[in-house]
């Protein structure tokens, strides 16, 4: 046993292939790269899409319209049923919500929905609420806040 068998066995990486060495080597002659066109020349890569030529799909498929999909905003989405997990009094934000893992993270904006029932009157902060929502917390006693875009308390009516 010698010791490149010793280190052979429980290597990090293997070992690198090294091209152009001949024909014995199987990557000699045009070292992998096959013969003639764009592949075989330095500095060739594709970019993502490239479809050798053909038209792209991309090209081809029809535009037609406006969508709004850039400029909308996403929201974190709870409905009021899953606020029954807080005791009553607690005041319940983003921060939370993720903590008893009733949601998971799409955006720093949370919008709570109506779906379900709420008994416990707790303090809900969030940047929206449906109107059935905020019925249904306001009903079992609880207050809602509602925040702007940065998490600050919305002022309503200010001249500021």
């Amino acid at each position: 046993m010698d010791l490149f068998t010793v280190c052979s066995k429980g290597t990090k990486y293997a070992k690198r292939m090294r091209i152009g060495r001949g024909p014995g080597s199987g990557n000699g002659k045009t070292s992998g790269r096959g013969h003639k066109g764009r592949g075989q020349r330095s500095g060739a890569s594709r970019r993502a899409g490239y479809e050798g030529g053909q038209m792209p799909i991309y090209r081809q498929v029809p535009k037609r319209g406006f969508t709004n999909a850039r400029f909308r905003t996403d929201y974190t989405i709870i409905n009021v049923g899953d606020l029954s997990a807080f005791d009553a009094g607690t005041t319940v934000d983003l921060s939370m919500i993720l903590d008893q893992g009733l949601a998971s993270k799409n955006t720093d904006l949370l919008k709570i929905l109506g779906n379900g029932e709420v008994s416990n009157g707790i303090t809900v902060r969030a940047q929206k609420f449906s109107k059935s929502a905020r019925a249904k917390i306001e009903a079992a006693g609880g207050t809602v806040v509602e925040l702007d875009g940065m998490g600050r308390e919305a002022t309503v009516g200010s001249d500021a």
